[in-house]
Parts: structure tokens; sequence; C-alpha cells
């Protein structure tokens, strides 16, 4: 596939409309898209080797069996909790964030909002009147997040509405949108100057508009990606990137330090690393604490300057936990971020566990909880 001449991509939402499986996985994978939204397109299904079966790329947008594992929660950060008006969570004072839609350009295996996409859901709002009115009569909330959902799969009038109705409050400074557009669909932003021209508009000096993208792995940084990026830079908005650490995707130190590098030298700064979620069906996907870390600092070590800005941290029900360090048998994580500012700045130290996959898993030992068993076979060999 010409990568820079095509147009824009054609969705995939059935598993038979997938030309690299065999009729037998598409038998074996169909109760899986069925239990958990399936959708890709043929650019980002162009990046798949498909003569490797454990290829990244394959494994962050093709269903797999082992999903269909007991396993975990659908909102295993409780966001329901925060959630005060329909549409709208408010866990940290100066930020509120608002669910725009229920629609990606594809959906990640290891997706941690996978509840939105299911029939019965209705948390998402196409009428933010009573979320933007939240907002305006909380002048603490400097910080809106745009998130679903794809906020950047809607058309450029829906979002610039949004976008606009936000500009009008003055006491929120920054405008954050967080999308994998960037990577699932570059066309989305190289085939519509209108976005371009509303970014434009709506970025100001001292006003900014953040543009969260999400890359998982090198191979996301095509040719029409990085022109994306740069037409988004352009337009002046802020870019940083965001990704969890997948097993299978990302889960090597010279990976997430060549994503982290070519990210950086294209002016797209390493936000966070996250240990992923353990939703349902996110099993096969998790990485253990620990071994996170161990992946996160070795990664590290092969960087310099901006590429070493990225932060490994939780997004618990607590709170955003940093992992800080391992010594003498213990781990250590400090609250980042924390509902209550009181807790923020608040370190934990813990007795090592390898098998431990979410801050759970050391809070409540005695549990069943969230250990990935068969991670922890590798960390302890």
């Amino acid at each position: 596939m010409d990568l820079v001449n095509i147009g824009r991509p054609r969705y995939v939402n059935k598993l038979d409309q997938v030309k690299g499986l065999s009729e037998q996985e598409r038998q074996q994978l169909q109760p899986v898209a069925e239990k958990f939204a399936f959708r890709t397109n043929d650019y980002y299904q162009s990046l798949i080797d498909w003569n490797d079966p454990d290829d990244p790329i394959r494994r962050i947008v093709m269903p797999d069996v082992q999903e269909m594992e007991e396993f975990g929660e659908l909102d295993a950060s409780d966001e329901h909790s925060y959630t005060r008006v329909k549409g709208l969570e408010h866990k940290y004072g100066d930020t509120a964030l608002l669910l725009v839609n229920n629609v990606c350009g594809a959906y990640c295996r290891f997706c941690f909002r996978k509840r939105l996409f299911t029939d019965d859901n209705d948390e998402v709002t196409s009428d933010i009147t009573d979320a933007v009115e939240y907002i305006r009569q909380h002048p603490e909330i400097n910080n809106v997040l745009l998130s679903g959902g794809d906020p950047m799969i809607m058309s450029t009038a829906k979002l610039g509405r949004i976008i606009q109705q936000l500009r009008d409050i003055d006491h929120v400074r920054i405008i954050r949108i967080g999308t994998k557009m960037t990577a699932f669909d570059p066309y989305r932003i190289l085939n519509d100057p209108s976005l371009l021209e509303m970014l434009s508009q709506y970025s100001l000096p001292d006003r900014k508009i953040f543009v969260m993208a999400h890359f998982n792995h090198p191979r996301e940084l095509t040719e029409p990606a990085l022109k994306g990026l740069q037409l988004l830079q352009k337009a002046g908005a802020i870019t940083v990137n965001q990704s969890p650490l997948i097993r299978g995707v990302n889960d090597k130190p010279e990976i997430i330090a060549e994503l982290f590098g070519r990210l950086s030298f294209n002016g797209v700064v390493p936000y966070y690393l996250f240990i992923c979620r353990p939703t349902l069906g996110n099993e096969p996907y998790m990485v253990p604490v620990e071994k996170a870390f161990e992946i996160f600092e070795e990664a590290r070590r092969r960087l310099a300057g901006l590429a070493k800005n990225a932060r490994l941290c939780m997004s618990h029900r607590t709170g955003k936990v940093e992992v800080l360090g391992k010594l003498d048998g213990k781990i250590v994580f400090r609250y980042h971020r924390a509902p209550d500012p009181v807790d923020c700045g608040r370190v934990m130290i813990f007795d090592s566990d390898p098998a431990a996959a979410w801050l759970d898993d050391y809070l409540k030992p005695e549990s069943v909880s969230y250990r990935v068993k068969t991670q922890a076979q590798t960390v302890s060999a």
C-alpha cells in the first residue's frame, strides 16, 4: 500500500473483512470479537506483518483468545465514582475529563474503557450542556481533557463547537485532546485543512491545546503519521505521547527507547508510560509492575534529554500512582496525583512481589486480585 498517497482508510468492523486471517483463525477469534468490540482500518492493517503471528501491530488491534479468560473488571479505575454529570468526570481538582464520543478509529484490545463500546452503555453524552455548565461553575478547573472514544474521529465542526464552548470559559487555560488517530488514521489530519484551521484558532499563546497522542510502538511512526504530527504542531498544538506498557507489543527496553527517542526527535515529548489497567479481558496484555519498572529504567538509560521525560504510572481508583524504584526487597510508589490534595506526593513502600500487576496486589496481598501468573513465571525464571 502507498502510505503517502492513500485517501481516507476503509474501516473494518468484521473479522471476515480481514484478509490476513485464515478461516480457522476467524472462527477461533469470532467469540472474542463478539464479546469485545472489534474495529480497525486498511491503513493500520497494512502495518502488520501477517507472516509473524506475534507481530506487535497485529497484537494491538486483532483479538486474542486469551481475552476470554476471567480476569479484571470493566471499570478497573472506578471512573464511575468520579462522574459528576453525564459525560464528565472530575477526579482531580484542577482537571475535568469529558467523554465526548464512544467511537475510535480502531479499538485497542487492551482498552481500559471498553465498557463504552457496549450496547447498553450510556456514559458518553452528545449534549455537553450540563458538563460545560459544571465546568463553568467550578473555577478551580483550568484543564479539560477531551476523551472517549476518540474526539478526533468526530467531524471538525462538532469538535470545534466543543472546543469553542470551553474557550469561552475564562478559567479553562488548557484543553487536551486524547487521541490515537495520529497512529490509527493520520489521514484524518492530512486530508482535513479545516481541522488545522480550527486548532490554530483556539490554541492561543497562553491558552494552549495539547494533543495527547497514543503511539505504542515505533512502527506506528510512519511517514504519514509523522507528517500529521508536524501539521498539528504547525497549527499551534503542543504534542505529547502517552502509552501503556503492553505484553508482546512494547515490553522490551529497546522498543520503548526507540519509541521515546523517535517521538522526541519529532517534537513529541513522552508524557506517561502506564501500567496496563486490569480491565476485563486484559490479562494477556499486562506486565507485572516490577518487571515494567525494570523495562522502563533500562529504556531510560538509553535515552537523553526530553526523551527521558515520561513517568511510569498506574491510573488507580485512588489516584495516579508513580512507580519510583526498588530497593532491598522493597518497591516504592508515590501519589503523583490524588483526588485529595493532601495525598499528592505521599510515598508508599511495600515488600517486593514480582507477580503483582496492580497496586491492589500490594494493598491486599491475601486476595486473588490481579496477579499475572504467566508473566510471574517469566520474571522469576
